[in-house]
């Protein structure tokens, strides 16, 4: 199992997410204590009542994640995640290859189709083509990504002979995020990895994706995926975020009952597991929890 630190998210506009501390620190902290990537979501045309109503504040993930590729060698560099929908797909490509190259090929880019319909309408997207500029995305990044030249009639764009330079190091994985079967599905067919989101149901209803159905669904789903999959199930990654708030508010206590927890996590079929900090504390507290909490997990 892999542990991925989630940047400490501010819900609505009291405070600054950023009080938690610059990125920089914070991922050579991550890093330091034995974390096995760092990721950042996005909302870069959040609604005031979202926020109001709970909704959290972001960086733009791809410029925060350059900043701690700059300060770290080794820890993954995760869009957990990005709206692939809200860019053309040629310039989500270039990011993606930008950010491959100037981390030594450690990004892995996390995708989803977006749910908030004012984003979309702010950000000049349909939302109702989300799904139909999704499939796109996953069509013409691999195109970009091979160096060569090609071509792509797109649902809004014309390319003709287009070429991505400089190439990534190698092949950037993807994780799609979501409850749909058209996700598992993707997931299968197309991508290196899948972001289940657990949860009440009404955070699914939310986030217009089924309801997962707890671990027995998310164990449900995973074999599905591998099934559809065939030969590629075995190499896919499947990524959860860790159910068990106490990780977030006590770190370092019960680390028996929290090994136990992600050893049947594991046997579910789980490689990595995303975890979320307290939002919004004072840098000091942001390190000392990112210490604390790595070996509370980690056998």
């Amino acid at each position: 199992m892999r542990f991925i630190y989630q940047y400490p998210e501010a819900a609505g506009t009291e405070r600054d997410m950023l009080e938690s501390g610059a990125v920089t620190d914070i991922a050579a902290g991550a890093e330091a204590a034995g974390w096995d990537g760092i990721a950042f979501t996005e909302h870069p045309a959040p609604g005031a009542r979202w926020l109001e109503a709970g909704g959290h504040q972001t960086l733009d993930p791809f410029v925060a994640l350059a900043a701690a590729a700059a300060v770290t060698t080794r820890i993954r560099l995760i869009t957990y995640l990005s709206v692939a929908p809200y860019r053309n797909p040629l310039l989500l490509a270039k990011a993606a290859a930008t950010l491959d190259r100037v981390s030594a090929g450690r990004f892995v880019l996390g995708l989803g189709t977006g749910y908030l319909r004012g984003e979309f309408r702010a950000l000049g997207v349909e939302f109702d083509d989300r799904n139909q500029l999704f499939d796109e995305a996953l069509e013409v990044m691999p195109k970009y990504w091979s160096g060569e030249p090609f071509d792509h009639e797109g649902l809004h764009f014309t390319a003709k002979q287009i070429q991505g330079r400089p190439a990534p190091l190698g092949q950037i994985p993807i994780w799609i995020g979501g409850n749909a079967a058209i996700t598992r599905r993707r997931v299968a067919e197309r991508a290196h990895g899948w972001m289940p989101l657990g949860g009440p149901a009404e955070l699914a209803s939310t986030t217009r994706t089924p309801a997962l159905g707890g671990l027995e669904g998310l164990a449900s789903g995973i074999d599905e995926i591998r099934e559809l999959a065939g030969e590629r199930g075995a190499a896919l990654d499947f990524v959860f975020l860790y159910p068990d708030p106490t990780l977030t508010t006590e770190p370092g206590t019960d680390v028996e009952r929290h090994r136990e927890a992600v050893g049947r996590l594991a046997d579910i079929g789980l490689t990595h597991l995303v975890c979320l900090p307290p939002s919004a504390t004072p840098p000091s507290q942001t390190l000392e929890w990112i210490e604390a909490a790595a070996p509370t997990l980690q056998g």
